[in-house]
């Protein structure tokens, strides 16, 4: 079978985010947060002082991606990081009052440009679209759990003692191999 791009779930995925990003970016403006900035200000206003380990699971933005967005939207002043009392090597991720402010300002106008990305499907196919969505999305993340979940050590095996015999046999192999070379 020859490759189609009317097949193609990646091709297919891609056009729909492009779709999506467009409306986001036309709605928003580009004064705004990004779609991925937006996210995080979500989450992170929903969850004052989540980690940024949390944050990676809530938003399936990659650790080291994030990393950067956190410290960029730090210097902007939209978001604030501490140290954990819990954990001295985890941060805690707040939400600042400028960061509210630009999270509310965008919240309408994302809505809006969420509404239009479904619109583009018939009511009747819209809950059955978003479900799939979410299926898809929940799929990706147990396969993340799953690979980031710690792996079990192999044990390694007991070196087996040698018995004299077995000495006197090692010793004379390698003295063959020796006289060989």
């Amino acid at each position: 079978m020859a490759y189609s791009l009317k097949t193609s779930p990646g091709h297919l995925l891609r056009r729909a985010q492009q779709y999506a990003h467009d409306l986001y970016s036309k709605e928003v403006g580009s004064s705004g947060p990004t779609p991925r900035q937006f996210e995080v200000l979500s989450v992170v206003a929903k969850n004052e002082g989540l980690s940024q380990t949390d944050l990676v699971r809530h938003t399936g933005i990659d650790r080291s991606t994030l990393a950067d967005m956190i410290a960029r939207m730090i210097k902007k002043g939209l978001l604030s990081r501490k140290r954990t009392k819990e954990d001295a090597r985890a941060n805690a991720v707040s939400i600042t009052a400028s960061g509210k402010r630009i999270l509310k300002s965008a919240d309408a106008k994302v809505n809006k440009s969420d509404r239009a990305v479904l619109s583009v499907l018939p009511k009747t196919q819209q809950a059955g679209f978003m479900k799939a969505l979410k299926a898809y999305a929940e799929a990706l993340d147990k396969m993340e759990e799953a690979s980031s979940a710690p792996k079990k050590r192999a044990t390694k095996r007991k070196a087996t003692k040698k018995t004299p015999a077995k000495r006197k046999t090692a010793k004379k192999a390698t003295k063959r191999r020796t006289k060989r070379r």
